[in-house]
Formats: C-alpha cells, structure tokens, sequence
C-alpha cells in the first residue's frame, strides 16, 4: 500500500495527495474545498457531510476501493441515530482517507452556497396547460336512476365543460363519496389531460370550490446543475426559481464519465438514477418552502435534459450513448405518471411530460430551446448556443435547421481550473486587464463593486475573494490575450516577454497572478498555462461544432448568434468572440437569450399545443453527428488559436487590435514539450 493517497472533491475538482489516516475535513480544508465545519471536527454539527463515491472512475483515471475511508464509527453512528443522516452519508471529520477516494460535498455541506444563475426569463405564454381546475355541481343520487357517483361525476364534466372520456384512480374513488357530500354535491376537481392520451384523467378533488393553487414544476435537468421553475398553473406566474447542483457529478463531471461509470460498475447507472431522483425531490421541497405552497399541490412537471439525463432519470442504461451510433432507448416525448419517477415529494397523482430528443447526442433541452427561441420561423440566418458541460447548438432559418452537440467539458463551469470553482458568493465573475500596466481588476459574485474601487475590501468581508468561475476564466483569457500576456496560439509570456512580474514561471511554462490573498489568509489565484489549454479544448469544441454546421448549410457568416442558459447571460459577446468561442458577427447581433432551455419547458408546461408544435418540429431538423464527422477535428485543431488560427474576424477587428505577439521563443521542441503539458 502507498504511503499516500489520491483525493477528488467533487464537485470543485480540486485534488491532491495526503497521507494515509488524514481526516477528509483536513485535506478539504488544505485544498481550500468549500466543506463547511463549526464543531471543531467533533461530529456534533454534522456540517461536514460527504458522500463517497466507490467503484471505476474512469474519468479520473483511479479506482476507488470499498475500504478507501476508514470505517463508519461510533460518533457518526451516534450522530445518525439521533439526528438522522442520509444512506451512504459520511461525516468528514470522522472519516480518514485510506486509499483513492472521489468525494462529493453536497451543497447543504458547503458554506458558500452555489449559485443557480437559470433563472426565469420574463416570457408571455398561452395558458392552455395540461393540468386545470374545473368546478362542478353534481346530480344527487337518486332511488329512480341507480348510476354511480362517479358517473354522475363524468356526466357533470361532459355537460358542463364539454369533457369526454374521464378515467380516475382507485385513491380517488375511494375518497369520492365524502367528499361530494362534504361539499353539498359541488365539488372542484384538478383534471389532467396529455397529448397522446385519449382519456381525462381527475387527479386531485376538493369538496366545494377549491381556492387553493395548482402548480406545476418546468425541470432543466442538466449534468452540472438542476433547475426548476415553480409555476401557477392558472396563469403562468413563476412564483420561485431554485436550483442544485446535479449530485451525478461524484460519479463524473462530464456525460461519457458517466457512461463510462455505468459501463465499469456493475448498478453504476442504478446508483446515478436514485442520486438524481433524489436531488429532484429535495429540490422540488425546497421551491415550494421558497414559495410558501404546500409541494403535494404540485400536479405536473415537464423534463427538459440531454440524452444521458434523460436516460438515467427515466432508469435507463445509457451505455448505448456511450458507442456509435449512439443510439436512444426512445426518441420521442413520454408521458407518465410522477411516482414512476419516484417522485414522492409532488402530489401522489402528479404527471410528467419530456420533452422528445432530437438524436443521439442531441436532447430534449435543444428541443426545448427551438421551441422557446424559434429558429425554425426565422427569416435570417441564426445560431443559438447553449453551453454547458455539452453544448447543444441549433443553426438555421425558416427554410432548414440544423442541430449538433460538441463535448466541450467542465471548463466553462470553473471546473478543471486551478483556482476554478462553481459560481457562489466570493467567486470572480468579471475581469480586466490594463494593457499598459497588465494590472488586473476583477468583480466577485455578490458585490458589484470593482477590486479598485473604495469600499470593495468591506463589501466582500463576509464571503471573500474564493476562486474563479466560469465567467471569470473566459473572461480573463480574453482580456490576457487582449493586453498581449497571452499571444495567439494560447502562451503565456514571461515576466520579460510581457513586461510585468504578473507572469510568474512555473516549470516550463508561466502564470499570471490575478490574486494574492495570502497576507489576509486568503487563496492566491493565478490563470496557468493549464488553464488556458483547458479553455483553448472547450471554445474549439465549441466553435468547431458551429463551424461544422456552417459548412453543411452552406454559409460562412450568420446573421444572428443567440447565446443560451447561464453562460448567455454572464458572458460578454465581445470576450466570447476575442477567445473565438463563437463565429465573427456584429456585437450588436449577438444577444442573449438567458436560460431558453428553461424557458421552453415553462411554455411546454403551461401550454399543451406547445408540445404537438415541438415534437413536429423535432423531426424536421437535421442532426450533424460531430463524433464522426472528419472535418470537426480540422475546424477543432485550427480553432485552438485565440481566436483563430484561419477564419477571419472582420467584425471583432473592427473594434478590438489584438496584440500581434508570440512567446515560443525556445523552438519547437520546447513548444511540444509545452503543449503536451497542457
């Protein structure tokens, strides 16, 4: 056995090695991890609850042993059996690191809390929802016509509403009889009807006339984070947004991680299944607490995810999406009843609705952003990207769309960054860099104050300065190759080369410092020459897919580029374009369209013609597959050049004079040398 072992904290990334026997709250603490603690490490505040993850991580290259943390002790058993603690749940204070571990801190255990930045977008929709309230006044039973309860039920429906063919549960007949009579034979029932389905369906009835709510859940169930939209059924209102990190992450940051997981560990898809269906419920307590509802007025929840989610929240193996040609156990929409998706916190009757996949790598939220942002209707020429762990990416007009998905990875989330970290209270979000003096400024979440401005040492006494995000990593690329730190093909300069002492070397290659905290106990925050290859990997994933669907249609501008989810929102177009993270195009041309695969399932939800246009719509566009496509790795290798190796940037020029430098200096031996440690 080593003397040592590998650590992973999930989901910050950040690893390192520590001796056998070192507590999991003392290596978090040393790697600056976001475990929080206010006991001392005496097992009284549980604070410090991780969830270990055992098995073939093959993203990460180790293997994690049953008996990598020491065994469940005497205080965590203490602790669970008074307080409670969820199965598989250990105490990091307690537990000792043994072997290789992948450890996972769930966000209750994380001092700064993560920030969900999908929120609702303002939308006007047509209410025509699946789910609605209808109140009814019921024949009396009499001795002369010895029809049912129920049937009478079904007659007032058909004669007052116009509603044919109702079917209802056995929980519901059950309860029928009391409570028409508590209600004097008027009764308000809560009637669901699907798309495909023939039949209504009575979910929920009220003696009387219910003035309570009736509201439904719009999911965005992505591989880094889940976020809800709690809508009222009866007019569309968001009345809270709320999110969580997906918990899948322990298990890989990225989708084929996952695949792979569930290929190497027997039950691997199983265990991501629970871990995500209970994230959803804890999720869907917490929006209705936010909103103060009670969640079992909660009726109906519309999924919108990629093709892995999609698989693993429905229980499916995705180990087909794993190997060409990657093929889905099911393509189109599914509707079903919530307790099929162990869905226990919604009321017991409520129903599901997801959104129809596009193809194999493509998923229901592409299908949800065409639905919200429409390509398929647009006179010009548009591209719409939506970033994350995958970027899905639509381009057309009215006359033809395309869709493809690039793998860009967890970069744009912060993750794989040195200093990187999820979005929270005290990460950088924002930077420039002087050209001049190459001396930075830099904005965290929670403060809008500059790092130069007076008073921005008070404002961020409480959370601090922590690390840097995904907006603050594109962001300080782009403004290091704009004041010339960083030249054309990714390099970092030296101190000499970029005249300042910024540039620090490190090994055979340099970073720049951003931040120094230590004199204040603080992390010091460089971008490395890491960081920058890991950005350089995910913007020409991302530009080479753009690119790939441009050849296909034909074009070699656009007239319209739409960014979409938490990235279109937090970053400038003008930093995206000058990484080349997206093709040249007028700035004023680039817009955001915040989170449009949110939006998509709101109008899904609260609209049930929505679904039939969409899953029309779905069949009409053309999936690219990027995987075995030869030109995506031309577009991607010449992509690697900030912002371009080839294409011209006329619109970016035009407003922006990128420095004309280049630091390989040291011949094209030490060039490879640099470019395989990045």
């Amino acid at each position: 056995m080593t003397e040592d072992a590998l650590v992973i904290f999930t989901p910050s990334g950040k690893r390192g090695r520590f001796a056998l026997g070192t507590p999991v709250l003392t290596a978090a603490r040393q790697l600056g991890v976001d475990l929080d603690s206010v006991c001392g490490g005496r097992g009284i505040c549980s604070k410090c609850q991780i969830q270990p993850g055992y098995g073939e991580f093959s993203k990460f290259g180790i293997h994690v042993d049953s008996e990598a943390l020491t065994d469940w002790n005497a205080v965590e058993e203490r602790y669970k059996s008074k307080r409670g603690m969820l199965d598989g749940r250990r105490l990091g204070c307690q537990a000792k690191v043994m072997g290789d571990v992948v450890i996972d801190v769930p966000p209750e255990s994380q001092v700064h809390k993560q920030v969900i930045r999908k929120s609702a977008t303002q939308r006007d929709i047509v209410m025509d929802p699946a789910t609605r309230l209808l109140f009814i006044e019921v024949t009396e039973p009499d001795m002369h016509e010895p029809s049912g309860d129920f049937e009478r039920v079904v007659l007032a429906l058909r004669e007052q509403w116009q509603v044919e063919a109702v079917e209802a549960d056995l929980h519901i007949l059950r309860r029928l009889q009391p409570v028409l009579r508590k209600g004097a034979w008027k009764i308000t029932v809560a009637l669901h009807k699907g798309n495909h389905d023939p039949h209504h369906r009575i979910l929920e009835i009220w003696p009387g006339f219910h003035e309570g709510g009736l509201y439904g859940l719009a999911i965005d169930l992505g591989s880094t984070t889940i976020a809800a939209h709690l809508c009222d059924l009866r007019d569309g209102a968001v009345l809270a947004s709320s999110g969580v990190m997906n918990p899948q992450i322990r298990f890989g940051e990225d989708l084929m991680s996952r695949v792979s997981y569930a290929m190497m560990n027997p039950g691997g898809d199983v265990e991501m299944t629970r871990a995500v269906r209970e994230a959803i419920n804890s999720l869907a307590a917490t929006i209705a607490q936010e909103a103060q509802i009670d969640p079992k007025a909660i009726f109906e929840v519309v999924f919108v995810c990629n093709p892995v989610m999609h698989h693993l929240l429905l229980g499916i193996d995705p180990v087909e999406l794993g190997q060409a040609p990657f093929a889905l156990a099911l393509s189109g929409s599914l509707s079903l009843p919530a307790a099929e998706l162990d869905l226990s916190a919604l009321n017991r009757a409520a129903q599901v609705y997801i959104l129809p996949c596009i193809a194999g790598h493509v998923g229901a939220d592409c299908a949800a952003v065409a639905l919200s942002e429409e390509p398929n209707k647009s006179e010009q020429m548009v591209l719409i990207v939506d970033v994350g762990t995958n970027a899905e990416i639509l381009l057309g007009n009215k006359d033809r769309v395309l869709a493809c998905s690039s793998p860009t990875g967890p970069a744009f989330e912060g993750a794989q960054i040195s200093s990187g970290q999820r979005a929270a209270p005290g990460a950088i979000e924002r930077v420039e860099i002087d050209s001049l003096t190459k001396e930075p400024r830099f904005r965290v979440i929670g403060s809008d104050l500059w790092s130069d401005d007076p008073g921005f040492a008070e404002a961020t006494k409480t959370s601090g300065i922590t690390g840097i995000c995904g907006s603050g990593i594109i962001e300080a690329v782009a403004e290091m190759r704009m004041a010339g730190i960083v030249d054309g093909s990714g390099l970092i300069g030296s101190a000499e080369q970029v005249r300042s002492v910024r540039s620090v070397p490190e090994g055979r290659t340099h970073s720049y410092l951003l931040h120094d905290g230590s004199a204040d106990g603080g992390p010091v925050i460089h971008v490395t020459q890491t960081d920058i290859r890991a950005i350089q990997l995910a913007k020409s994933a991302l530009y080479a897919g753009a690119r790939l669907l441009m050849d296909e249609m034909g074009v070699d501008t656009v007239d319209k580029v739409i960014l979409a989810g938490a990235f279109g929102a937090h970053i400038s177009p003008k930093h995206a374009m000058v990484l080349g993270m997206i093709p040249d195009a007028p700035l004023d041309h680039v817009l955001s369209a915040g989170n449009a695969a949110g939006t998509g399932a709101r109008i899904a939800l609260c609209n049930r013609a929505s679904r039939d246009t969409i899953e029309a719509v779905v069949h009409d566009i053309h999936k690219v597959e990027t995987a075995i496509e030869p030109r995506f790795q031309e577009h991607f290798v010449n992509a690697n050049a900030i912002p371009h190796a080839v294409d011209p940037f006329p619109e970016l020029s035009a407003i922006v004079t990128l420095p004309q430098v280049s630091y390989n200096t040291a011949g094209a031996g030490s060039e490879g040398r640099r470019r395989r440690r990045g």
